[in-house]
């Protein structure tokens, strides 16, 4: 009798101790006067792998199938980090969240990384870096021996149907932006700009927008040189997103409209060591997608552009940098958005990538996102929607 006692008080003290110390952590969030928004929670648990999550409390109910991990997700160190973060939106692993408000131009930097890539880390995150307008406005030779046999004139005529429901918007927010091999005597990154549309990203647009049209997908390929509209209306290139907006709020609010993917094409402005992959013997530009945090819905296109990266990972390892967060403190925030849950901002390659290689990651996305397109389509067929 006497050796069940202890138990018996431990049975009972210990639950009661826990309940105390939850109501004076509380108290003490509610005297230091602390607020934490949804943004917050999500950013907080985001942190998690929610598969590996699941399959942790798998574990608890069939241990012959789940044997014991080498590396338990839900150690001391992961929950501590995460109670850390969750009251006081400082991550103990990332020191940007200590300085951020202390450093001018830190913030600059302040880019989630949704999904690391491989290679992804903080070091080598995108960030916004506008020409400045001289620059923008400077037109340089196009290397014509890069382009031989790639114009439409050098192709035998091929007849591409573009079907009459259009499901997808292509875009360049950005179109000035071109490649230096592309550019004769162009060397720095800043110099990698032209209105060519053969050369810049415009071109990336028209080759995704036939591979699709071959598919069976409708396509509007928007061309707009934005370079030229932003110095009509007398506008710096951070006013970009102003005009593209209007762009696509335009083909959205359409009689004929039914626009399922918006498509914003972009390049890097990082180096070839950094947006270059050999896959199977061959190099292909990476690609990874932008999504603005600013948009109130921003979390469903978060998923999309998730199950894009994962699709893609699939068949060519290292293709993709991964998944980027950023607020309007790094640029846009919104970047359009919120006009559809799948409407994305994707940047193929870097300055440094030729031809080939931009051209290799095209064809390859257009095979994910047909994919994707015909998966859910035929999905909604077989519910009757």
């Amino acid at each position: 009798m006497k050796s069940t006692r202890p138990f018996l008080l431990k049975l009972v003290y210990v639950p009661i101790l826990i309940i105390l110390l939850m109501f004076f952590l509380i108290g003490v969030l509610i005297s230091m006067n602390v607020t934490v928004d949804s943004r917050t929670i999500q950013r907080t648990i985001g942190e998690l792998n929610t598969e590996e999550l699941f399959v942790h409390f798998l574990q608890f109910e069939n241990h012959y199938f789940y044997p014991e991990s080498k590396n338990p997700l839900l150690t001391t160190s992961n929950l501590s980090t995460l109670a850390i973060q969750l009251a006081t939106s400082v991550k103990p692993t990332d020191a940007r969240t200590f300085l951020g408000n202390e450093l001018p131009g830190l913030r600059l930097y302040d880019t989630e990384i949704a999904v690391a890539g491989e290679g992804t880390n903080l070091s080598n995150i995108p960030y916004e870096s506008p020409p400045p307008t001289e620059i923008l406005l400077q037109e340089r030779k196009v290397v014509e021996e890069e382009l031989k046999g790639r114009t439409t004139e050098d192709k035998d005529d091929e007849q591409i149907t573009n079907p009459d429901e259009k499901t997808v918007f292509i875009y360049q927010s950005h179109s000035w932006e071109s490649f230096l091999p592309l550019l004769e005597g162009a060397e720095q990154p800043n110099e990698a700009i032209s209105s060519d549309e053969r050369v810049n990203v415009i071109g990336l647009g028209s080759r995704l927008a036939e591979n699709l049209m071959k598919k069976g997908i409708g396509v509007e390929h928007d061309k707009t040189n934005m370079t030229k509209e932003l110095q009509q209306k007398g506008w710096k290139s951070t006013k970009a997103y102003t005009v593209s907006g209007t762009i696509v709020d335009q083909a959205a609010a359409a009689t004929t409209s039914k626009y399922v993917y918006y498509i914003d094409i972009h390049r890097d402005s990082a180096r070839k060591n950094i947006t270059t992959k050999t896959i199977n013997g061959e190099t292909y530009a990476r690609i990874y997608f932008v999504v603005g945090k600013e948009n109130e819905n921003y979390l469903e296109n978060l998923d999309f552009a998730k199950t894009l990266h994962q699709n893609l990972e699939k068949k060519y390892p290292g293709i993709s940098r991964g998944v980027f967060l950023k607020s309007k403190s790094e640029g846009n925030g919104v970047y359009n958005q919120d006009v559809s849950n799948k409407a994305m901002l994707i940047e193929i390659g870097g300055v440094d990538n030729n031809l080939d290689e931009l051209e290799r990651t095209v064809d390859v996305f257009a095979d994910i996102l047909t994919e994707y397109h015909w998966e859910n389509h035929e999905a909604k067929e077989v519910g009757g929607q």
